[in-house]
């Protein structure tokens, strides 16, 4: 069996608190392409490699 790598998913929620802006936003930069995401059933989880590379860059890239 492949060894994954040490992916850890984040809930929209945390994503949301830890970026500090609501769910709503984190949904739209998902929806935009933005933010990548994994859909699980009817939830997404975003992988944390992706909202500390979000917060890493230029204001004017994100949103």
């Amino acid at each position: 069996m492949a060894e994954l790598p040490d992916v850890r998913f984040l809930t929209v929620a945390e994503v949301a608190a830890i970026m500090r802006v609501s769910k709503m936003t984190v949904y739209r930069l998902v929806h935009a392409g933005e933010l990548p995401a994994v859909r699980f059933g009817r939830s997404y989880r975003v992988p944390e490699t992706a909202v500390t590379d979000a917060l890493q860059r230029p204001i004017s890239d994100v949103g």
